[in-house]
């Protein structure tokens, strides 16, 4: 009966298929959506896992766990390749990130610290970070964007139960800003693509935009009725589809950064914003925590993980209906997911529609950056799987 029901399932999915998702390998990676079974299941940890990052280039990814390690993993290969040890409570978030050409992993953890780690020499420990006065639930490297960017790629921004956020210089281990206005526990934080705005979230039950430089609270984001587990800024590649849920006649520019915001929480609801505070839509599916978000690099599909043991793929050019879900994700609670960052195209001196390539405006951020269709998620299962076309 379980084979006759899997059979029908993928009888449904071809029958559902476009005539170009039938060949994989042309497939457009704009549409892509990831699929039953993983390609790989990594396992190793020896307690839940919270936290997985991709590293820029190579075919490395992290996961962090409550059993108070690192592993580093060949996602490619499906191999661990090493475990990095120097906390001394659960791991509980994990980014790559750095000035170009000198990426480091950050992690942060229960035990009150922010490590930063080099690749390049086998993850060696180079900095302890100290200064939060209770557990450390995120980190995030502050990209270098646009002119007049806050961060050379040297800044790092974190969000404690200590109700604050701090950002780091991790050059030199300083904290150069500390961000209060939260009443709670922050459980997230994540920065535009250009690193001018940070959005954070927590025990509130508000969501909050700051500007990076400044500290300055931009907008609270009010509506959730539980605790935000989850927060993320959407790409300008999905701001046409946003605009038009948010009945906007035109998107915003590819160029400006904090437009819209999507949040995950605990009351089971994901919900969308514009820049201001405005509710766009509230998206109903997972019967538990939403733990993780994660916008599709083309700018289509919205995917969350939760609880509920599912992954989940909304569609934002249908309004946001629930197009996708892979009930077989994981055994136990989702806590996390992220997707693969793109890989940086040498752009062509000249071509193209405004002397780029591709016909891609100058001011698009994604003008010379190819999708890669692969995605992580870690649970409480022990397990991290990666699925990839």
């Amino acid at each position: 009966m379980d084979l006759e029901t899997r059979n029908a399932s993928l009888q449904s999915e071809l029958d559902s298929a476009t005539p170009t998702s039938l060949s994989r390998r042309n497939q457009d990676p704009t549409s892509w959506l990831p699929r039953s079974p993983a390609r790989h299941t990594l396992e190793s940890h020896r307690d839940p896992i919270t936290s997985v990052a991709f590293h820029p280039v190579f075919s490395s990814l992290a996961s962090g766990s409550e059993d108070y390690t690192i592993k580093i993993w060949d996602w490619e290969l499906g191999e661990l390749e090493r475990t990095v040890k120097g906390h001394t409570k659960a791991v509980l978030d994990l980014d790559f990130g750095g000035p170009r050409g000198g990426t480091l992993l950050a992690s942060c953890s229960s035990d009150l610290t922010i490590k930063l780690w080099d690749p390049n020499d086998e993850y060696k420990n180079i900095r302890t970070l100290p200064g939060h006065d209770h557990s450390v639930s995120a980190v995030r490297f502050i990209p270098s964007g646009a002119a007049g960017s806050p961060s050379s790629g040297n800044l790092l921004v974190s969000a404690s139960r200590d109700k604050s956020l701090r950002i780091w210089d991790v050059s030199t281990g300083y904290c150069v800003k500390t961000i209060r206005g939260h009443a709670d526990w922050v459980r997230d934080v994540s920065p535009s693509f250009d690193g001018e705005y940070l959005v954070s979230a927590g025990n509130d039950n508000t969501a909050r935009i700051w500007r990076t430089t400044s500290g300055e609270p931009q907008a609270t984001l009010l509506g959730h009725e539980h605790h935000i587990e989850c927060c993320v800024f959407a790409p300008p590649a999905s701001y046409g589809y946003l605009a038009t849920l948010a009945g906007q006649k035109k998107p915003p520019p590819p160029s400006s950064s904090a437009e819209f915001v999507a949040t995950g929480a605990r009351d089971k609801s994901i919900r969308l914003w514009d820049a201001r505070g405005t509710l766009i839509k509230t998206l109903v599916g997972h019967d538990n925590w939403v733990r993780g978000l994660v916008f599709h690099p083309g700018g289509k599909y919205l995917l969350s993980v939760a609880d509920d043991k599912t992954l989940r793929c909304w569609d934002l050019s249908q309004e946001g209906k629930l197009v996708k879900t892979l009930d077989d994700t994981h055994g136990h609670f989702i806590s996390c997911i992220r997707w693969a960052p793109g890989v940086i195209k040498e752009a062509p001196t000249t071509n193209g529609v405004n002397g780029t390539p591709n016909g891609k405006k100058k001011d698009d951020p994604a003008a010379n950056v190819s999708i890669r269709c692969v995605i992580a998620t870690g649970s409480v299962d022990l397990k991290v799987r990666v699925f990839a076309s």
